[in-house]
């Protein structure tokens, strides 16, 4: 088994490198000047001496990580800055960015300091959106430090901020000069936010490769006890996943990449309704999917084995699969957040589901009375057992 792995996403003059290690923080800066050095535009940084860079990070982060980004650049010879943000959505605000930009011009920046993203998809996004917009374009490098945005947000080139009336609504599409994934970061990751990043892992088997889904459920212990080998396999398969979605959907223009949100339309109506940090992400996603493929079972899309194969995968990686005992979420108030998704139109509700294991399509026109059926009935078998963070 390779103790790295690499993953190419083709995007012409925008293509850049995933690497994929464990415990090679060390060899980052090494990393970050052969990405330099195989771009047309900034091959000249690195032979010409102007190697600095700004590095974004949170204050959970700084010392965790960041730090061993510093001593990596500083054995050779990199000049930097860092700046700490706090943890949380609040830091995708314009408030912060302008901030950021400060600390750019205090430092001199110019168009070959590179901006270094090290942390979870909040740090990524603003990062991502101060690297697009400072001076027209800074080279970028994301080093995401969960699973989540291991195998999700540092992939794709979406970066942005929040704006006081909805999430992520100020933004562009922005790819970064390579993506630097190491597992070690995932040994201090919380208990929780290591079972939400597995949601998203699942999801990839069951939209886009059978193959892999089996795969996941050979390996149930590995994901659990966080064995290295067995992370870099799967977090590079998702990424090698979602980088075949980008290549052909980059900016969200022919709908292959609503592919990527299965559940997600269930999720965010669980999340909203529950409460922002009641439920983690991916703790609604994996409760998603099982309504998405129990709502694909009602269409004849699926077999029931299908819905309890993701079943016993997403339980035994300790995730959820209905909602919390007690949960007084209303029917009526589900259905009314969920045409509220970005993904309903003319107030029509529309679904990414599974034909099979490994593959799923977006269904338009779903009856609103089969959707309030897969509800009513879920909630009714909610068990104890079900739920367990």
């Amino acid at each position: 088994m390779s103790d790295s792995l690499d993953v190419n996403v083709a995007l012409g003059p925008r293509s850049y490198h995933i690497s994929v290690v464990s415990n090679q923080f060390d060899q980052f800066a090494e990393a970050l000047e052969n990405w330099l050095n195989h771009n047309p535009a900034f091959r000249n940084t690195v032979s010409e001496g102007n190697k600095s860079a700004f590095i974004i990070t949170d204050r959970n982060l700084a010392e965790l990580h960041a730090s061993k980004i510093e001593n990596s650049l500083e054995t050779r010879g990199w000049k930097w800055e860092t700046a700490v943000i706090e943890p949380g959505e609040k830091s995708k605000s314009l408030a912060v960015i302008s901030s950021l930009y400060d600390r750019l011009v205090n430092m001199k920046a110019d168009r070959q300091t590179v901006v270094i993203a090290v942390g979870g998809g909040v740090t990524g996004d603003a990062a991502g959106f101060v690297a697009a917009t400072y001076v027209r374009g800074l080279p970028f490098v994301q080093v995401p430090t969960s699973l989540l945005a291991h195998v999700d947000s540092s992939v794709g080139g979406k970066v942005g901020v929040n704006h006081p009336q909805a999430k992520n609504l100020i933004g562009a599409f922005y790819q970064p000069l390579g993506v630097f994934i190491d597992t070690s970061t995932l040994e201090t990751l919380p208990e929780r936010d290591y079972r939400s990043g597995l949601a998203e892992v699942v999801k990839y088997g069951v939209i886009l490769d059978a193959k892999f889904f089996q795969y996941l459920e050979q390996n149930i212990a590995g994901l659990n006890q966080r064995t290295a080998d067995v992370l870099r396999t799967v977090i590079a398969r998702c990424c090698e996943l979602k980088a075949e979605v980008v290549e052909q959907d980059e900016h969200e223009r022919t709908g292959l990449r609503a592919i990527l949100n299965y559940g997600h339309t269930f999720a965010h109506a669980f999340e909203a309704l529950c409460g922002y940090g009641e439920l983690m992400h991916g703790e609604a996603v994996s409760i998603g999917m099982v309504y998405a493929s129990y709502l694909a079972e009602k269409l004849n899309l699926i077999s029931h084995q299908e819905t309890e194969r993701q079943i016993q995968l997403l339980q035994s990686l300790g995730l959820p699969v209905s909602l919390p005992e007690g949960s007084s979420l209303n029917t009526d108030d589900i259905l009314d957040r969920m045409k509220l998704d970005k993904k309903t139109v003319g107030g029509k509700l529309r679904f990414v589901l599974p034909t099979c294991l490994g593959r799923v399509e977006v269904f338009k026109d779903i009856p609103e009375e089969l959707v309030r059926e897969v509800l009513d009935e879920l909630k009714q078998s909610t068990s104890k057992d079900d739920f367990q963070i």
